[in-house]
């Protein structure tokens, strides 16, 4: 059989005794790894380390075959089960317009529900750099649109010629 994952697998287990689990899932105690193979090979199942870093290690009988079908079976639905978060980007100027922001703030409010990230850029270009604190300003309009659905994971901040602040959703319990 090929090894999978560090698993090792009846004649891969090369250890003189073992900690045995039989096929019912009783102790059988510490066995010689050749009795426990026998064992194994008796019940048509096979002998599988379970927990290699044990003094001795511990083998289960088991059918490795449906053991690793039901390995990745737990891998797929823990899977499923993960929400990935998305990072949106939400892009604007100092002298934004109030039907602008009031856009960008509800496309902000959507991605919080969709529970995605965002990250609330003011982009500065030539002369708007000597006013920041416009920029900061619209952010701080951005939030106050927004109410309190939101958590601030990085405050408003410059980095170069853009000034930006993330946002998370809050979490529902």
């Amino acid at each position: 059989m090929a090894e999978n994952k560090g698993l090792r697998v009846n004649e891969q287990i090369r250890v003189r005794e073992v900690r045995l689990i039989d096929d019912e899932g009783e102790q059988k105690g510490i066995v010689p790894t050749i009795e426990a193979l026998k064992m194994a090979r008796e019940r048509e199942l096979d002998l599988v380390e379970v927990a290699p870093t044990a003094n001795p290690p511990v083998c289960k009988i088991l059918d490795y075959g449906k053991y690793r079908f039901e390995l990745e079976k737990k891998l797929r639905d823990s899977k499923k089960k993960q929400k990935l978060l998305k990072l949106k980007e939400i892009r604007m100027q100092p002298k934004i317009g109030v039907g602008d922001l009031d856009f960008k703030s509800k496309h902000v409010q959507e991605f919080l529900a969709e529970g995605n990230k965002v990250k609330v850029t003011v982009r500065f270009r030539g002369r708007e750099l000597a006013h920041t604190e416009l920029g900061l300003e619209v952010l701080n309009e951005v939030l106050k649109r927004l109410g309190d659905e939101y958590v601030v994971e990085k405050q408003p901040a410059m980095e170069g010629r853009f000034m930006s602040m993330i946002l998370n959703p809050k979490t529902k319990k």
